[in-house]
């Protein structure tokens, strides 16, 4: 069997689908990463289709979710069996910032100086959780929040801005 494919059972834990990932399959990943701790950026195919993706411990168990983008109609297909090819990605990931999160941020400076000095993780997460919206509504009134948290308003994923 090749070291980086294997077969799997679609489960599910709250509404997330995903697979356990086989112990020599992650021992593989752990050494050409040189890491073992989670989160650890993973590419590869699921039932022959391409994807990039983290890979996380959860509860003590490594897990690869499945999202709508790697399988089509994942949460209605538990209890599949699905073929997976799981690589360590050692690619630059790089999240673009949706344009109208960056013209709200830098048109304050206020709030373009609070961003700037945020940890790149947090930085990063902002910028995820809007690219992750799906609705143009969702994003106008993330943003409206985020702005608020960058002028020191509110919390925001329960942080304050110092």
């Amino acid at each position: 069997m090749d070291n980086k494919k294997f077969s799997a059972k679609l489960d599910i834990i709250g509404i997330n689908p995903f697979v356990f990932v086989p112990e020599n399959i992650l021992a593989k990943i752990f050494e050409v990463s040189g890491k073992n701790k989670s989160p650890i950026s993973v590419k590869g195919k699921v039932n022959d289709v391409r994807f990039t993706q983290t890979l996380v411990k959860y509860s003590g168990e490594w897990r690869l979710y499945i999202n709508l983008k790697m399988l089509e109609n994942s949460p209605k297909r538990i209890g599949e069996t699905l073929e997976i090819e799981l690589e360590f990605d050692s690619s630059e990931r790089t999240e673009l910032i949706h344009p109208e999160l960056k013209k709200a941020i830098y048109n304050n400076p206020i709030t373009s100086k609070n961003f700037e000095n945020l940890n790149p993780y947090h930085k990063k997460e902002l910028i995820r959780y809007i690219n992750n919206l799906k609705t143009e509504k969702s994003v106008v009134n993330n943003i409206a929040k985020i702005i608020r948290h960058l002028n020191g308003e509110i919390a925001f994923f329960g942080r304050k801005i110092k």
